[in-house]
């Protein structure tokens, strides 16, 4: 039989209010996957839950399973996040990370491979404090790693070998496209050589690696661009946190005290 209660360390992903004083939250965690549980009496002043479940943050938990909803009956924070609790650029970084991984997962799947890259996203997120080649990382891992590697190597239509040349990338496709195959696709994008070597070594490499990559504006900008279409062919939908985060990366990012307040306003239902 199942033991009624039971301990995990998890990643909260999602809240919102439930009931006068309870929390309602999504946890992704190492043994378990996706969970959805209540924290009671979480938004009282003096709840020895309250800060260990924050969204964003890396608790050690004990849960009892219940016949809908499962309850946590303690909680200890492992790590959370501080650096990026205090940037709001960073936290709409880890909102968009969040909502990826919600995304993505069934409930109650178990997938430690996914918190693994979760959690180390969050831990160069918070050590490096900027976002830019740590999310096109996480994207593209996940992506691999969920059965939808991009085919950077031969063209994903006709199969040749990809020359140092601008070739093309299509998510309907699967991949790179030649220059043959792409001209003609109306929904591909140019890929230049820079970007293609960058993507492929992201393929293969460590988070360490990925890092020592250096980037300009316009090849940041493709990558980013590239990346955000095909996260949305596969998930057939445009991500809300990315419209929050496009505004504040226009708007130049705005850091201080307001970031702590960030986690209500985009703790959606």
């Amino acid at each position: 039989m199942t033991a009624r209660v039971y301990q995990t360390e998890g990643i909260i992903i999602k809240r919102r209010k439930f009931g006068e004083a309870d929390r309602l939250l999504t946890i992704f965690t190492a043994d378990y996957g996706k969970v959805r549980a209540i924290a009671k009496g979480a938004m009282r002043p003096k709840s020895k839950l309250g800060g260990n479940v924050e969204l964003l943050t890396h608790s050690q938990l004990m849960l009892a399973r219940g016949r809908n909803l499962d309850i946590i009956t303690q909680a200890q924070a492992i790590d959370n996040f501080l650096p990026i609790r205090d940037n709001l650029e960073l936290m709409s970084c880890g909102f968009y990370l969040s909502e990826l991984v919600d995304t993505f997962t069934e409930e109650s799947v178990e997938d430690r491979e996914m918190f693994d890259l979760f959690l180390n996203t969050l831990r160069e997120l918070s050590a490096a404090m900027e976002g830019a080649r740590i999310l096109r990382y996480f994207e593209l891992r996940l992506l691999s790693h969920l059965g939808y590697r991009p085919q950077l190597q031969r063209c994903s239509n006709c199969g040749k070998q990809l020359q140092q040349e601008i070739n093309y990338f299509s998510p309907a496709q699967g991949g790179a496209l030649c220059r043959d195959c792409g001209y003609p696709d109306m929904g591909a994008k140019t890929l230049s050589v820079n970007a293609l070597k960058v993507l492929r070594l992201w393929l293969r490499c460590d988070f360490e690696t990925a890092k020592r990559v250096k980037l300009n504006n316009d090849l940041t900008r493709e990558i980013k661009n590239l990346m955000r279409e095909n996260v949305k062919y596969v998930l057939e939908k445009q991500l809300k946190s990315i419209e929050w985060m496009d505004k504040l990366a226009a708007e130049g990012g705005i850091n201080g005290n307001t970031a702590a307040n960030a986690s209500d306003q985009q703790s959606s239902p």
